[in-house]
């Protein structure tokens, strides 16, 4: 195995853009609209909350595309908060992401594959249906680029072919109730209310993985072009697909047989398709999750490739395979999403992470006001639209949705404070150990006869973009 500045794989906009609507499009759309009817009357009103989370996860995916363009590394904000602020945030922020951020959702994601599939299939086991598919994902991006590409493009546009499939079908049913998606006073009203930004709430998680884009950089064919476009196109893309499937839930559900119910989905299932549209929708769901599966095994390891392509004492984690595949972070991942299904330990922790990721999201758009002023002359090839106004937006409604957090979980809150204390003794622990051992004659002899290829590769950030090598996933003949 091999550590190279760059993988020799190439994507291109279509896999970027299926990365980003694999990660963001799960069961999060399908559950939480039970919650908002209990404060939400109006249709126009939840539709519009739907349009506003879209609107936040835009707005920050244009200032990322900027830091992305204009800092093309993979390693999504473990990179970027590392060259914005200090090494020291980066490693937290890094540790959080690689561990919490995609080992954790991964193990949900496959649980919630397993329960759909056995609703259907109730002899098989839910647990090993998850192990199975966070395996199978695994060995597949684990081995080619090439083929992880067609993997993730083949099962992302199934996804979104199923939702159109879905919505179409609801049209043709009969409406529950008389609904109007006009504006109105009570509407307008509601917007305004607590109701609206405690519902908030769920829906920002609900497109958590709008940033998936940037975790690959390095990996993308024309970062400066293609990682903003993917980031933007993929979020505008989900936006248009939750606001569609919010509308089939009011039009073809009862609000009150909605209020407080998990499984919305099921109920429009039934209510469109009758009888069987319970295991309809079961199956439906399953084959949405194997998207979101893939594609959070194919950005989780990049991040802790990078941390080991910096950190000496995480070297290993750097290694790839003649694909340029960092199999040894495929591995790593897998075996913490596989420990969390098989523990089922996760989900308290993942309530605890939410809290953290949302502050190293907010750290890495505010970099953008920090990288303008600190280094102007940086070349920018794609700048964020709206600036500074859509960045402003964003870190304003994060910082509310965070205020509220704190207010109404304050214990898991301050553990998540508590886990990015964890993260900074880490660094330190790290730091110091790193400094013994430089210190001692055999490790400075170590230094002095490395040759290059032991030696620590350069971050590629500020490298010119060099023609890869190998097969590229857009192309059906092998690039020169």
């Amino acid at each position: 195995m091999t550590t190279p500045n760059r993988t020799p794989v190439k994507i291109g906009l279509v896999t970027a853009v299926s990365l980003v609507v694999a990660s963001m499009i799960g069961t999060g759309i399908f559950t939480s609209v039970g919650f908002q009817v209990e404060y939400l009357d109006s249709p126009f009103a939840l539709l519009f909350l739907w349009a506003v989370g879209g609107g936040m996860a835009l707005c920050g995916a244009l200032a990322y595309g900027e830091l992305g363009a204009a800092l093309p590394r993979s390693g999504g904000e473990y990179h970027l908060v590392s060259e914005l602020y200090h090494p020291s945030l980066g490693f937290i922020v890094g540790w959080i992401t690689a561990t919490l951020g995609f080992a954790g959702p991964i193990a949900l994601s496959a649980i919630a594959f397993g329960d759909y599939t056995t609703a259907v299939f109730p002899g098989l086991s839910s647990t090993h249906l998850a192990a199975g598919i966070v395996v199978l994902t695994s060995a597949i991006h684990g081995t080619s680029i090439t083929y992880g590409s067609w993997f993730q493009n083949a099962f992302t546009g199934l996804k979104v072919l199923l939702i159109l499939v879905f919505v179409a079908a609801a049209a043709g049913a009969a409406p529950a109730h008389d609904i109007s998606v006009v504006p109105s006073a009570d509407g307008l009203a509601e917007v305004a209310s607590a109701g609206f930004a405690v519902s908030l709430v769920f829906v920002t998680y609900a497109y958590a993985g709008w940033n998936s884009a940037i975790y690959i950089v390095g990996e993308v064919r024309a970062p400066q072009r293609n990682v903003p476009r993917a980031l933007v196109l993929g979020t505008a893309l989900v936006t248009v697909l939750y606001v569609l499937l919010t509308f089939v839930f009011l039009y073809t559900v009862p609000t009150a047989d909605m209020a407080g119910e998990v499984e919305v989905g099921y109920l429009a299932g039934r209510a469109i398709f009758g009888d069987v549209g319970g295991q309809v929708v079961a199956i439906f769901i399953a084959l949405i999750l194997v998207s979101s599966v893939s594609a959070m095994v194919y950005l989780g390891p990049r991040v802790t490739q990078a941390m080991g392509e910096d950190a000496p004492a995480l070297r290993w984690l750097a290694a790839t395979n003649d694909n340029g595949v960092p199999v040894n972070s495929v591995l790593f991942q897998m075996a913490l999403a596989l420990a969390f299904i098989y523990t089922s330990t996760f989900e308290q922790v993942l309530i605890y992470a939410g809290f953290t990721l949302t502050v190293s999201m907010m750290l890495t758009v505010a970099g953008v006001f920090l990288l303008r002023w600190t280094r102007p002359d940086t070349d920018r090839p794609y700048t964020t639209w709206g600036y500074p106004i859509t960045p402003v937006i964003f870190l304003g409604l994060n910082a509310w949705v965070l205020v509220y957090v704190f207010l109404d979980r304050p214990v898991e809150s301050l553990v998540g404070l508590g886990v990015i204390g964890t993260g900074a003794l880490l660094y330190l622990g790290s730091r110091w150990v790193l400094h013994d051992d430089a210190e001692t004659p055999a490790a400075q002899t170590a230094a002095q006869t490395a040759s290059p290829e032991q030696a620590p590769p350069a971050a590629s950030a500020e490298a010119p973009e060099e023609t890869p090598t190998g097969v590229d996933e857009d192309a059906t003949t092998p690039t020169p």
